[in-house]
């Protein structure tokens, strides 16, 4: 039976468990458990990490830690009992854990490794921590350390900044507020800014010394210099340096490492430098030759200096190599250093050119105890401390140091009978009182051992040696007295034996008679004179003689007289020597007591440092004086006593306080002083009023703390003594001197008055007093004092009276001090510290110190709450909340408000306090219980009071939410502010509904109160969603989650509003919607039915909720595309309002509200979705089309209509669609007009008139459509811009206007375009947006992008997508699945400007355009088998299935893709499929025969393999099984109907034969030697197929009908068929056209049925492969195929335009437009077999000189026509196209460039210079027809080309001439003209003209008359809702 466990609650995993068992739980080594039951040694529990997943274990696996349990229950929570630094470690690696591989994920090499560094590092110390064999102060380093590792890490990582107190975390409940906010500060100030430390040391490193020529040991001496002041401030570090410069004891690293301590802040400066001076051990001349002498000199080597400053910037680790400087001459060798440092060259040269002394030289910063910890290694493997000379910036007490520095300045020597100078040796040696030499106490410098004696350097030949080095003598105290120092001076000989010769000795006594030791600075001794051989070993002979000059007797003329002379300088350091006689005479009062006086007065003139280090004795002194004579020496003892206090203020000595403290606990004897004290104290007092000095008085003040201790003490030892006698006396005298105190306090003055300052003085030391007070008194006196001496302050004091702010000072420290604490006495005190605050705070002064005090008492309240003084708490919160609480939030409002631009530390300062200050109320409001919320509101006396208070704190709650109210990290802040607001909110959100509902109602109140509501909940902090489970586990056991109960608390609020709900409609809306996108799922289930609630009292009010639905659909798109809502939103919002307006009378409205949002919401989802791509992709531009539309059509929002059309606009620039762009932008111009109106500021465009930003637009417009080679377009919009500047009469715009549209036609004449291919796309299945599911589209593909690219494309953009391997429509379960599936295959555009393509000499270039644009329809054609298949001839049953895909626009337009409206399937018989084939290959034949004519073709291979192609039909037969299978009896007799197809067919392939003869003609005029074996073979197997075809000759309606050939694009029209005249001559034939199926089909009519058959069997090749015309097997090169992917689709169809495989030479002949008609020689066509009489006169069309024929009439009547044309009156062009039926043509547009437009244009600069188009502006209708001579008739001409008319001529002997408007290039053409009908083809045959041409109509008209023209719209489209022109401000 499981039963629940008592103890057994947490544990961790031992081994891993694979939980087989039924309900087992898989557990991992080192998980942790918390364990819920237990059975017969199995748990049941669940693994911390993963509370969901709950399961059993066995017990042995775990093992159990001990553990707190909180909550016991159901949701009990287990804390381990451990070191809370332990538990915060695992926790916080936990979450390290994961965030670190994902660092990983992002490539963060960096931060990666280093995080991986630390967390090792942490797990190493965790583990030291856990097994517990630390010393205390080693675990608190070490957890010192983890601290400061966990907090780097969750910095690095953005995690928040953990409070902690003593390196444990600190649980916010447990501390105040304030507190909390101390804590976090000074943890963010830490990380901020770390202090500057005080102390530096300098770590030196002596490497070696590079030279060439070294051989000698070298000493090398460091030490600091001060260059201000010429003076060494340190004593020097000593190195031996061996004969290879390398350090002579290589193992004691104490030896060539220092560290120069106690640099102050002042010695890092520039003039400060590290002087380095070395000296060689050796001969007397560095040159000199080896000889039998050994003795060995110290003489000058080098000297090298630089600057501290550059250690500064330097980086640390860096080894520097100092120059080292020899000096010129060696009496210079003492200012060398000087000298290098002043730069004086002269004086001093390079010692080698590359002699150089290595050393690492750093600086370390802060005290020797810091740098041991960080610098461990440092110590342990030994260094030298060098110290400074003198005490540091900071003397510590217990410091002990005695050392003498004594400098051997200089010499001045007789010769003693040499000719030459002396080479003068000193020698230094230190003899104690008995005359005994002392071991080990002359030192050269740190780094080496202490020796016997010192040696000195030795000059050259120098009578006056400088030798300026410096020793330390470290002699003990006990020694100093009776010793002295004596300096033998020796000639060093430089001949061969090189001995030293003793001439002379100098000595000096360390202590004179009279104890003081000898003094600073230079002495000049004398030099006795003695022989070599002259003993000084008793040294009493000597120690009678004078030893310096100044000290001689004035009758010691002998000595005097002497030149020679020793200097030396002394300096001592030591903490218990003295050289001060005054300090002396003090200390010896007893022996001099006349003295006293005098050594009272001087005592203030000694220096500090020697007073403190004979402190307690001089203490002593003065209490021993003032025992036995206070009449006489009280005051002049107690002055002393003050000026001693207050040298303890200086920071020099500060660290001597304690001294004295101790000095008072432990050794003050004087029982009686207090009397003494307290009576000269109170007549300084009394005195101040009167006193016109009051400096002195002030000083006393200064000290009264120290006064007070001495007093309090001296009473306590007297009551110790007497059994406390005299105690009514002590305590009447302590009275009186408070009275005292007060009177003077009580003196008004001005702030600037001497007495003024004398109060502040005692009010910054009175607080200090309190703690010595209480010894003696009870609390409630102490407070009694307090309270009357601060209250005794004049109330009434200016604003600007410095007091006011040390009286606040008073209050804080008092607010502070142990007094405070007490509760009893915080009772008395309060009030007066309120009153105080109170004022202050209401006039905004001293708000950093007011922020202070008010910290302090709120961190007190806090600690008593969870004691026993709950009253007591309980007044003060409602003392402070009375008195505190409206003008603290007055001051959080005055402070958040006021105005930022003050300099950076004042704002840095009210940023601090506005911290503090919120801390405190905070803290205040959580300390409120309901009955301080209950008087608090019962205290305001009328509502409008209550009104403020109420929006005052909600304000200053909205302040409080902000994010820049604590620093990012502050999380654990945030969340205390929060659970402090929402409690505060619930209290008074009683009194809101009490006070202001019904009659009462007031509006601004409640909206304060939900607006404070919603940013509650929106906050970033409360996101839960957004942290790791750990820290949501957390924060959930907390404070639950705070954003369900504000949401519930504002659904209760907005219930009891009744009908003031309909004051919050609409504006309420959006902040509403935007709470209820939180994914909080209780969040939303309570907020959602708020707004059933908003429609409902709508509908009543207005009967509608437009202002609901308005408000709702503008929110959504601004919250959404912030990243809000998701799919599930979505679904709830619809479900639970679609429940809710169930029984409601205004059901059905409202559910098209909610169907409605609910789509734009889909839309938006989508759309936001999308845009988290990384690159521009049809999907970003698809659903922003889909968005755009919806709110055009379904919502008719213009403003955001408009901005999405800028958003696609900056999508399609940025995946340069121009040409897309353009239409695009088309799409906002097309909502401006022409007009002055004025505009608004709106996205990036300025203020302007509607007219300015129209003309913008376009300009804009026109240079998208020329970088998109869409210059037809452009040059519509040219034209209507050039109107525009007509009208206004501005040419010189309209002057550039025109040069660019001319410029525009230029690149279409002269630029290539390529032609895209186009591709259908099927998206199926729900896994798509919505916007593409289950749709088809067609794309226009890129440039040079093919299906495999294509397709490749498409499934990279949407890499979950399956490619669907066939054509077939797909059935209902594809469109239902749970996948994606994409069908791609390319599709044949149909063009709509049939005329176009159709009229001869229009150039290949200007036919591209039409054939790629508008276009509307696309079909793609499938092949197939219908009933049986015939083995022999498969034509007979080859079918076609034809589908036509039309779409909602044409393209190109706003988009590259748009969906299919509409499918149509037509099956092509076979019959009509070999139709077209043959038309096809016709169509080919002409036009390369035509390129062959006229030189177009670089070489004649593609004619030669088209030829070979048809006339070698090898494969299947060619023509011949056309025949077979269509004109034999039984398929006429069985299809009677195809009468007149058949005859068709039998035309065509007569035409066919007649063409290929011209062809051959045509080839063997071209043909290269090399091919003519070819040529031959070709007209002998036409002349078999000639035969075969039964052709002799032809008909002679054949011959007699004209032919030409197109002089256009080499790829005509596929739509179009000749038309080809009837048999009886007389008769216009219309017949059905069977459009081409591919438009340059290389091959045979042979090879094509083959792979008709191969496509319908295996469908293994592309449908070019199936319809096109195959070359035989040795013209394959020229095959036009691509194949499509065949995983993708089978048989795709695919186009053969710019196919890669094809020869370069053959599509550039292409790609390239014909020549001009007007180059072409009429009489490079065969000749005319026609007799004169029947010639047609060629009529032109522009310039065209080619014949034409007219299609509608009959052969005879076609001559007659052409003769009376001239006579015949032209058909007027209308110039109102209104007017006309059928739209008049217009020549095809253009773009324009980047130039110059309009001077002030912001899209288009720079010049323009392009040369004017000599294109006219003449319509079609201005040509006219010229009847061409006799001989330039075109000589035997081809079949014509065919036409399909769309209706016949009315009348034959009257041609009608038609015109073609060309589809403008709007999308709002394409709007209102859906479907244009195929306009009417040109007649051929042009009227002659008599009267002038009209002029072509204005572009303007064409574009607004193009829209109005009946029956041009199709009316099965629907015409979209008409926008309102609000926008148009825009």
């Amino acid at each position: 039976m499981w039963i629940p466990t008592e103890h057994e609650k947490y544990g961790v995993v031992l081994a891993s468990f694979r939980g087989t068992v039924q309900h087992g739980l898989p557990l991992e080594i080192g998980d942790t458990v918390q364990i819920l039951e237990k059975c017969e040694g199995w748990y049941r529990g669940f693994i911390l990490k993963n509370p969901n997943v709950k399961g059993i274990f066995p017990s042995s696996y775990i093992h159990l830690k001990n553990a707190h349990v909180k909550n016991k229950g159901q949701f009990e929570t287990v804390i381990p009992v451990e070191d809370s630094v332990i538990t915060e470690m695992t926790s916080t690696l936990r979450d390290w854990g994961a965030m670190w591989k994902q660092l990983y994920v992002k490539n963060e090499g960096d931060l990666f490794h280093r995080l991986w560094h630390v967390m090792n590092e942490i797990l190493d110390l965790r583990r030291q921590v856990l097994v517990g064999h630390l010393t205390h102060d080693r675990m608190r380093d070490v957890k010192q350390h983890i601290t400061a590792r966990l907090d780097w890490g969750n910095e690095q990582l953005g995690l928040d900044l953990v409070p902690r107190r003593e390196f444990s975390m600190v649980d916010p409940d447990e501390i105040s507020v304030t507190e909390l906010y101390r804590l976090m500060e000074h943890r963010h100030r830490k990380k901020e800014t770390p202090a500057a430390a005080s102390t530096h040391h300098l770590f030196v490193h002596v490497k070696s010394l590079m030279s060439a020529n070294l051989g000698e040991e070298l000493e090398v001496f460091f030490h600091i210099y001060d260059g201000r002041e010429n003076r060494p401030l340190s004593e020097r570090f000593f190195v031996r340096l061996n004969k290879s410069g390398l350090p002579k004891s290589p193992e004691k690293t104490e030896r060539q490492c220092t560290l120069f301590v106690d640099l102050g802040s002042s010695d890092l400066r520039k003039d400060v430098y590290i002087v380095v001076h070395i000296i060689r051990i050796g001969r007397m001349g560095a040159g000199e030759k080896k000889n039998l002498c050994s003795v060995q000199y110290r003489r000058p080597f080098g000297c090298a200096v630089v600057s501290i400053a550059d250690l500064l910037t330097a980086d640390s680790k860096d080894d520097h190599l100092l120059k080292v400087y020899a000096c010129n001459t060696e009496s210079e060798w003492h200012q060398i250093h000087e000298n290098i440092i002043k730069k004086a060259n002269s004086r001093y040269n390079l010692s080698g050119s590359n002699t150089g002394l290595a050393v690492a030289l750093q600086l370390l910063h802060g005290d020797i105890e810091q740098l041991r910890r960080e610098y461990m290694v440092l110590f342990t493997r030994g260094v030298s401390i060098t110290r400074k000379l003198g005490f540091s910036d900071v003397i510590m007490p217990g410091e002990m140091r005695n050392d003498l520095y004594i400098t051997l300045e200089k010499g001045e020597f007789e010769k003693g009978g040499k000719s030459v100078a002396r080479n003068v040796e000193i020698t230094v040696y230190v003899l104690d009182i008995d005359g005994q030499i002392l071991k080990s106490h002359v030192t050269a410098g740190s780094g080496e051992p202490g020796g016997d004696e010192y040696h000195s350097l030795v000059l050259y030949h120098n009578n006056s040696p400088r030798w300026a080095e410096q020793i330390k003598l470290p002699i003990p105290v006990d020694m100093f007295r009776g010793s002295h120092v004596r300096f033998e001076f020796r000639h060093c000989s430089t001949k061969d034996k090189g001995e030293k010769k003793l001439f002379g000795y100098s000595f000096v006594p360390l202590m004179q008679e009279d104890g003081r030791t000898l003094p600073d600075g230079t002495h000049e001794l004398i030099i006795h004179k003695c022989e070599e051989n002259t003993s000084l070993a008793d040294c009493s002979r000597y120690l009678k003689l004078p030893f310096s000059k100044p000290s001689l007797p004035s009758n010691n003329q002998t000595l005097k007289g002497t030149k020679e002379s020793f200097w030396i300088t002394s300096f001592l350091c030591s903490t218990k020597l003295t050289q001060n006689g005054d300090m002396l005479d003090l200390l010896k009062w007893r022996a001099h007591p006349e003295r006293i006086n005098d050594s009272l007065s001087k005592l203030k003139e000694i220096d500090g440092s020697e007073i403190v280090k004979f402190l307690q004795d001089t203490l002593d002194t003065l209490f021993g004086i003032l025992d036995e004579s206070s009449q006489r020496y009280g005051l002049k003892v107690f002055d002393s006593l003050v000026h001693i206090i207050n040298l303890l203020q200086d920071s020099k000595f500060q660290h001597f306080k304690p001294v004295m403290d101790t000095y008072i606990e432990s050794h003050f004897a004087g029982a009686l002083s207090y009397r003494d004290l307290i009576k000269v104290l109170k007549w300084y007092v009394d005195r101040i009023v009167d006193a016109e000095h009051q400096d002195h008085i002030q000083q006393v003040l200064k000290a009264s703390e120290y006064i007070f201790k001495y007093i309090i003490q001296s009473r306590r030892l007297f009551s110790l003594a007497t059994g406390g006698q005299n105690e009514e006396e002590f305590r009447v005298c302590i009275h009186e001197l408070f009275m005292s105190i007060r009177f003077f306090l009580s003196q008004e003055n001005k702030g600037t008055s001497p007495v003024a300052q004398t109060q502040a003085m005692f009010l910054r030391t009175f607080p200090a007093v309190y703690g010595e007070l209480l010894k003696i008194f009870t609390v409630r006196e102490v407070a009694g004092f307090v309270r009357e001496t601060l209250g005794s302050l004049p109330t009434t004091v200016h604003a600007d009276c410095p007091l006011e702010a040390v009286k606040l000072q008073c209050i804080a420290k008092t607010v502070e001090s142990q007094l405070y604490i007490n509760p009893e006495s915080r009772c008395i005190l309060l009030p007066v510290v309120l009153r105080v605050l109170q004022a202050h705070m209401q006039e905004q002064r001293d708000l950093v110190m007011c922020a202070r005090i008010l910290t302090s008492m709120l961190s007190l309240i806090k600690k008593e709450e969870t004691g026993t003084a709950e009253p007591v708490v309980s007044e003060e919160v409602e003392l402070i909340v009375e008195s505190l609480l409206g003008v603290l939030l007055r001051t959080i409002l005055e402070i958040s408000n006021r105005p930022q631009s003050a300099g950076t530390a004042m704002r840095l300062q009210f940023q601090d306090v506005t911290g503090e200050f919120v801390a405190c109320l905070l803290a205040l409001l959580r300390q409120m219980s309901d009955r301080h919320y209950q008087q608090l509101l019962q205290a305001f006396s009328s509502k409008d009071d209550l009104r403020d208070f109420l929006l005052q704190i909600f304000t200053v709650f909205r302040i409080l939410i902000r994010p820049e109210m604590f620093p990012k990290d502050w999380t654990v802040m945030r969340l205390v502010t929060n659970n402090v607001i929402i409690t505060t909110v619930l209290y008074l959100s009683d009194a809101l509904r009490k006070n202001f509902l019904n009659d009462k109602f007031d509006y601004k109140v409640w909206d304060s109160y939900f607006y404070l509501s919603v940013i509650f909940i929106n906050q970033p902090c409360l996101q839960l969603e957004s942290f790791s489970p750990s820290k949501r586990k957390k924060i959930l056991e907390k404070y639950g989650d705070m954003r369900v109960m504000m949401g519930c608390e504002i659904f209760s609020m907005w219930q009891n509003l009744g009908e003031h709900k309909l004051n919050f409609i609409p504006a309420m809306i959006g902040p509403f919607l935007e709470v209820t996108l939180v994914p909080q799922p209780d969040l939303r289930n309570v907020m959602i039915p708020i707004f059933h609630d908003m429609m409902d009292w709508e509908q009543r009010r207005s009967g509608n909720f437009k202002q609901v639905e308005a408000k709702l659909i503008d929110k959504l798109d601004s919250l959404m595309s912030e990243g809000k809502g998701d799919e599930t939103y979505r679904e709830l919002f619809n479900s639970i309002l679609l429940k809710k307006i169930e029984r409601e009378t205004w059901r059905e409205s409202g559910i098209s509200l909610i169907a409605t949002v609910t789509r734009l919401m889909e839309r938006l989802l989508d759309y936001r979705d999308c845009m988290k791509l990384g690159e521009v992709d049809g999907k970003k531009i698809g659903c922003t089309v889909s968005l755009l539309n919806f709110y055009k059509t379904e919502l008719n929002k213009e403003e955001m209509y408009i901005r999405y059309i800028h958003k696609l606009y900056d999508l399609h620039l940025k995946a340069q669609n121009y040409t897309e762009a353009s239409y695009t932008l088309l799409l906002y111009d097309e909502l401006l007009e022409w007009s002055d109106r004025p505009l608004r500021e709106f996205l990036n465009y300025p203020m302007q008139s509607e007219w300015q930003r129209k003309e913008y637009l376009h300009l804009t417009i026109v240079q998208n459509f020329d970088r998109g080679k869409c210059w037809e377009n452009g040059i519509i919009l040219c034209r209507e811009l050039a109107d525009q500047y007509e009208s206004y009469y501005d040419y010189r715009n309209l002057s550039k206007m025109r040069m660019m549209e001319a410029s525009l036609y230029d690149k279409i004449m002269d630029q290539q375009r390529l032609e895209p291919e186009f591709f259908r796309v099927g998206f199926y299945g729900k896994k798509f947006p919505f916007f593409l599911r289950n749709k088809e589209f067609v794309c226009r593909g890129h440039d040079y992008e093919r299906l495999e690219a294509f397709q490749q494309r498409m499934l990279n953009e949407f890499p979950h997508a399956i490619a669907m391997q066939h054509v077939n429509q797909p059935d209902q379960t594809i469109y239902q699945a749970d996948a994606q599936y994409l069908q791609i295959y390319a599709v044949t555009p149909i063009p709509e400007s049939q005329d176009v393509l159709q009229r001869d000499g229009v150039p290949d270039n200007i036919k591209s355009f039409y054939k790629f644009n508008h276009i509307w329809r696309f079909r793609y054609d499938r092949p197939f088998h219908k009933g049986t298949k015939d083995k022999e001839n498969e034509f007979k049953s080859l079918w076609v299935e034809r589908t036509t895909l039309t779409l909602v626009q044409s393209l190109p337009g706003i988009s590259r893709w748009f969906e299919v409206e509409k499918r149509e399937l037509v099956e092509v018989s076979p019959l009509e499929n070999a139709i077209e084939v043959i038309e096809n290959k016709n169509l080919q034949l002409r036009t390369l025969i035509t390129q062959c004519q006229s030189r177009q073709m670089q070489n004649i291979n593609p004619l030669t393999m088209c030829l070979n192609g048809v006339i070698d039909a090898a494969v299947n037969g060619g023509l011949a099984r056309y025949q077979e299978a269509f004109f034999v009896k039984d398929y006429i007799m069985n299809h009677p109907e195809d009468g007149e197809k058949i005859g068709r067919l039998r035309e065509l392939m007569f035409e066919q034969a007649h063409i290929l003869e011209y062809g051959l003609a045509v080839h063997e005029k071209f043909v290269p030697q090399d091919m003519r074996p070819l040529h031959k073979k070709l007209v002998d197997q036409f002349h078999l197929m000639k035969s075969s075809l039964g052709i002799q000759e032809f008909s002679a309606y054949v011959r007699a009908s004209p032919v030409h050939f197109t002089n256009g694009s080499p790829r005509p029209c596929r739509n179009s068929v000749p038309n080809i005249i009837s048999p009886d001559g007389g008769r216009g034939i219309v017949r059905r056209s069977y459009p081409a199926v591919n438009r340059y089909s290389s091959s045979s009519l042979s090879s094509q049925a083959s792979n008709e058959v191969s496509n319908i069997t295996g469908q293994s090749e592309s449908s070019d492969e199936v319809f096109n015309m195959q070359p035989s097997p040795s013209t394959s090169s020229l095959s036009s195929n691509h194949s499509a992917s065949p995983n993708v689709t089978s048989s795709a169809p695919s186009s053969a335009r710019g196919s890669p495989q094809m020869a370069e030479k053959h599509k550039h002949s292409r790609e390239n437009a014909c020549l001009s008609p007007r180059e072409r020689p009429v009489s490079a066509i065969f000749p005319n077999p026609l007799d004169p009489a029947q010639r047609a006169a060629p009529h032109q069309i522009g310039d065209t000189t080619l014949p034409r024929s007219d299609p509608n009439l009959s052969a005879p009547d076609k001559g007659s026509s052409a003769k009376n044309m001239r006579s015949q009156s032209p058909v007027p062009t209308s110039r109102s196209p209104q007017k006309t039926t059928v739209p008049p043509f217009t020549p095809s547009p253009t773009e324009c460039q980047s130039a110059s437009l309009v001077s002030n244009s912001p899209v288009l600069s720079g010049s323009y210079s392009s040369g004017i188009s000599s294109l006219s502006r003449c319509s079609v209708s201005e040509a006219s027809g010229t009847e061409l001579p006799a001989g330039d008739h075109p000589p035997h001409p081809l079949p014509p080309p065919t036409t399909l008319p769309n209706s016949v001529s009315s009348s034959s002997d009257e041609p009608i001439r038609r015109e073609n408007k060309t589809p403008p290039p709007y999308s709002v053409y394409e709007r209102n003209n859906p479907r244009r009908p195929v306009p009417l083809p040109h007649s051929l045959s042009i009227p002659p003209q008599t009267d002038p041409p009209a002029l072509p109509p204005k572009p303007h008209q064409l574009r607004t008359g193009s829209m109005k023209l009946d029956g041009t719209s199709d009316p099965r489209v629907p015409r979209p809702r008409p926008l309102p022109r609000k926008v148009s401000q825009l």
